[in-house]
């Protein structure tokens, strides 16, 4: 009989040398699958066997010319479908392409379940039943262009899945690639030397890795597809079954992970004992970043190291990477590498020069593995080399230095806990640098079209390097937000948050900020003159904080005495965290409003009048009140206008936006009995005095 196997891409190689470890006909491999012939008890053992294939399926016929659904329909109806399963078992469809007239999978699908139903109801006289949850036979149909092969599940549920796994942690591999990393990288060829994996999460690669040495059955007790099909016999399977138990070898391994995360390390334990090989490995808690020398006998180092998992994260890898390297030069002489990651500019950190490299596919993410032989020559070399990739980059530091002292007097005047330092001031280095008390953002602005993405990478690098060097910030409080277009599959990625809150302090107010799992941080610095203005001048006046994101300016506005305070935005996240900013301050009175709504929505429709609103639009929005995008310089004296309507007759209002060269449509303005005074000068406080367009700022009357 046909089969296909089918394995992520990058694996289908070490799929064939399976298939022919078990004297298995190969007849053609393919990207992500592998065709096979072999009788029914030599498929059944493969399926319990196998580490690198997924699924197996059993071809039943194939055919050139499938151009639409009459020959579809036809080709399927006289198949002889009750070779495999009976009237009253039940089946499902899965359809896979399409061609210029079959270009719904699901109708085509349909097309196949009603030739399947036909065909049956004229031999028997009875129709089989759909079940897509839990068929007793699924049918799969791939189509290429005119071309369409049938199969039969053969295997059942994903072959990865080994049943070891209840947890996983932060960047999971699967169980098959988890194998071919094992193969790859060389350690199988002497189970008697160590494998150290020092991140090592819920323990995959090193479960794995055991399981291989032992040649330990990865599916024995699965729920098989075939085991429902006619050719099944109990017997012959429980006998092989029982072979496969015995096969057992016995061998003394000597396998080691680490990981910075108790947790983690405790599911991995537990992930080893249901595997049955616990008592094989030996986990401990330890960070990566401070790698020791973990046995005297050279052995492999086999890692999945993290990558991008989280959002501002860059700085810590950074400073892992670099550590990771200049520890295994120092403690881990003699030994190979085999390190698996998705970031050729991370692994550039290590100063190893691979011997060898494999890109596989980790569920949608491309990732390389890296092979290194750290022998004596690659163990000498870099190793007094400096840690930036360009000297010049110490101008940066010099700078940041330079605007730290100049703001000192100021910063200590008004103690101000969070600021701007640095600003595009030299344009090679093209990012900003906040303070926040302790920790630091670094906001990377996209670079030019002409500046070579490496370089720009190599500067970012010494950008973070020398911040957290030049204020003494260690690289776990510095959060890096990079502003460029995503590669590849990456704008797939979840990151995960690490809801790291803490408080700044600014004239009197308190606010929760978060560094590391927003874009944003949630306190707008550029805003502070202006938070304080309204502060000053909230005294028994009703206001008004529209597009108001976590609240800060209603915040000022209540500290400074108002009347009443009703704040509006879009994002339920904001409002909440707006409220929490509240809590924070103990500012309670039930004439503080928060109000969750499309802005210019609720603009268009408000009543009431307002003594002090705090306008601050962004530049653009997509909008359901404005005919097309919104954007603040067309749509301003639209908006003025709906504000009027609000604006008590001795009221004032702050209008802000950040659009670069905005002007005020002063005509206009005039024309519905406004008038405005520029006042952006005056809220720019002194780390902002040098980008004088961060914001523009007028205050707005009635005429």
């Amino acid at each position: 009989m046909q089969f296909i196997a089918l394995t992520s891409i990058g694996i289908e190689n070490l799929l064939v040398e399976e298939l022919q470890s078990f004297e298995i006909k190969v007849t053609k491999q393919s990207i992500g699958s592998v065709r096979f012939e072999a009788d029914n008890l030599t498929a059944q053992k493969f399926c319990m066997m196998t580490r690198f294939s997924t699924r197996v399926m059993l071809l039943i016929d194939e055919h050139e010319d499938i151009k639409n659904k009459e020959d579809l329909y036809k080709f399927a109806r006289f198949q002889g479908w009750q070779e495999w399963f009976g009237p009253k078992q039940t089946f499902a469809v899965e359809f896979n392409g399409t061609n210029k007239e079959l270009k719904n999978s699901q109708f085509s699908g349909l097309v196949i379940k009603d030739a399947v139903v036909d065909y049956f109801q004229d031999l028997y006289e009875q129709r089989p039943s759909v079940d897509k949850q839990d068929a007793n036979v699924r049918i799969i149909a791939k189509l290429n262009k005119q071309k369409l092969a049938l199969y039969l599940d053969y295997s059942g549920p994903r072959l990865s899945d080994r049943g070891y796994r209840t947890k996983q942690g932060k960047a999971p591999i699967r169980e098959h690639l988890a194998a071919a990393l094992v193969m790859r990288s060389g350690w199988l060829e002497d189970t008697s030397k160590p494998l150290f994996d020092p991140c090592c999460g819920s323990g995959t690669l090193l479960i794995e890795a055991a399981s291989m040495a032992l040649k330990l059955p990865t599916n024995l007790h699965k729920a098989f597809a075939f085991k429902r099909l006619p050719s099944f016999r109990e017997a012959k399977f429980k006998e092989i079954q029982q072979s496969l138990k015995s096969e057992k070898i016995a061998s003394n391994l000597w396998l080691i992970g680490h990981d910075i995360d108790a947790k983690v390390i405790d599911t991995a334990q537990s992930n080893a004992n249901r595997a049955g090989i616990g008592e094989h490995i030996q986990f401990k808690v330890s960070d990566a970043g401070n790698l020791q020398s973990v046995a005297k006998r050279p052995g492999t180092v086999l890692s999945n190291l993290p990558y991008g998992e989280r959002l501002g994260s860059m700085a810590e890898l950074i400073s892992l990477y670099r550590s990771m390297g200049a520890s295994f030069k120092k403690h881990f002489q003699d030994w190979n590498a085999a390190l698996l990651g998705t970031d050729d500019e991370l692994f550039r950190l290590l100063k190893l020069a691979s011997k060898k490299r494999y890109k596989f596919k980790n569920g949608p993410i491309d990732v390389t593995l890296y092979l290194y032989e750290l022998n004596e020559k690659q163990v000498a070399q870099n190793q007094q080399t400096s840690e930036l990739h360009y000297e010049q980059s110490r101008a940066f530091a010099n700078r940041l230095k330079k605007n730290k002292q100049a703001l000192k007097s100021w910063l200590k005047k008004e103690s101000v806990q969070a600021y701007r330092l640095y600003d595009a001031d030299i344009p090679e280095y093209n990012v900003a640098v906040d303070v926040y008390d302790d920790n630091a953002v670094i906001f990377e602005y996209a670079a030019p079209k002409e500046i070579n993405a490496e370089v720009a990478d190599k500067r970012l690098q010494d950008v973070i390097s020398l911040t957290a060097e030049t204020l003494q910030i260690s690289p776990s409080k510095l959060a890096v937000k990079v502003r460029k277009k995503q590669r590849g599959d990456s704008q797939y990625t979840s990151y995960e948050k690490q809801n790291r809150y803490q408080v700044i302090e600014e004239f009197g107010a308190k606010f929760k900020v978060n560094l590391y799992d927003y874009l944003d941080t949630g306190l707008f610095l550029d805003h502070r003159l202006a938070r304080r203005f309204i502060q000053q001048n909230a005294k028994d006046k009703r206001v008004l904080n529209l597009f108001s994101y976590t609240g800060s300016a209603s915040v000022h506005a209540a500290i400074g005495g108002a009347k009443a305070v009703t704040t509006v935005d879009m994002s339920k996240t904001y409002l909440k965290w707006a409220e929490e900013n509240f809590a924070l301050n103990n500012l309670k009175n039930p004439r503080f409003r928060f109000e969750q709504a499309d802005c210019l929505k609720w603009l268009e429709h408000a009543k009431g009048q307002y003594d002090l609103i705090f306008l601050d639009p962004p530049t653009f929005s997509n909008s359901k009140r404005m005919k097309d995008v919104f954007d603040v310089q067309r749509d301003h004296i639209q908006l003025l206008t709906w504000v009027k309507n609000i604006l008590s007759p001795d009221g004032v209002l702050l209008f802000s936006n950040n659009k670069r060269g905005f002007k005020m449509d002063e005509v206009a303005l005039m024309g519905l009995g406004l008038k405005a005074e520029n006042i952006s000068t005056q809220t720019l406080s002194p780390d902002f005095k040098r980008n004088k367009q961060i914001h523009n700022s007028w205050l707005i009357t009635h005429g």
